[in-house]
């Protein structure tokens, strides 16, 4: 049996919307494993944050200002962390954001926009950028992070599950096209989770709704999404790629 190694110590790792939640949780758990994280994040505040922590916790991390939403910034910000850290193994697209609207709602227009910029059009700009320095690396892996909201919908979210089921769309075809260079593309749909992004419910209205649509009858952790990543991007992961793996406590599997 051929034996692949399942370590990514070394490698060199793009986290995106790395300055909480799942994407610091992300960063956290890659820099544990001895990989050399690169944390992004528009708030440059939050990302130095995360990247002292992980020094002080005996890692290797360094932080960047990156506005995914601004072609000019990821243009200039993935080339630079490539330069200043010598390559670049793993992109995870983690940043993005989330917002309610119904279709006649006055911001809709505006909320349409941003969403696809943002969680849809990004990703496939940091994978572009990114590109050039993935093909000089033997075990290149690329996480794209979506949501259940792109396997099933909510009232009043047509916005964010439009640009969701476009990261699931965009992961597959990349794969395909990626995929005769040795350069892996997955997707990880979370469910609910317990992050910033979720901070606006209250806890009893978590509890509900977690005990009603989930199989675990609870919120997940970020960092349970965070080992899913991981685990896509060791070089034991190399016949996976075009995958969509909903991390969600067993929400896609309920009928009713």
């Amino acid at each position: 049996m051929t034996r692949h190694a399942r370590s990514v110590r070394g490698t060199v790792v793009l986290v995106t919307g790395a300055g909480h939640g799942m994407g610091r949780a992300t960063a956290e758990v890659f820099a544990a494993e001895g990989a050399r994280v690169a944390v992004t994040d528009v708030d440059r505040t939050a990302a130095d944050d995360v990247a002292a922590a992980i020094r002080g916790s005996g890692g290797d991390a360094t932080a960047w200002t990156l506005d995914v939403g601004d072609p000019a910034s990821v243009a200039e910000v993935v080339p630079a962390v490539a330069a200043h850290l010598g390559g670049l193994d793993v992109v995870v697209n983690n940043a993005g954001i989330a917002g309610f609207s119904p279709l006649d709602g006055d911001d809709y227009e505006q909320l349409w926009e941003r969403m696809l910029r943002i969680n849809l059009t990004a990703q496939q700009r940091v994978v572009r950028a990114a590109l050039p320095f993935l093909r000089s690396s033997d075990a290149a892996r690329v996480v794209n992070i979506a949501s259940t909201e792109a396997l099933g919908a909510t009232v009043n979210d047509s916005a964010y599950a439009a640009s969701k089921a476009g990261v699931v769309g965009l992961t597959r075809a990349l794969a395909l096209d990626l995929g005769k260079e040795g350069i892996t593309v997955n997707c990880i749909c979370p469910g609910p989770i317990e992050t910033p992004m979720t901070a606006f419910a209250r806890p009893e209205d978590k509890a509900l709704y977690a005990n009603r649509r989930t199989a675990l009858r609870r919120y997940g952790l970020p960092e349970e999404v965070a080992h899913t990543t991981l685990s896509l991007c060791l070089p034991a992961a190399s016949y996976v790629t075009g995958a969509v793996i909903p991390v969600d406590g067993g929400l896609t599997a309920r009928n009713a």
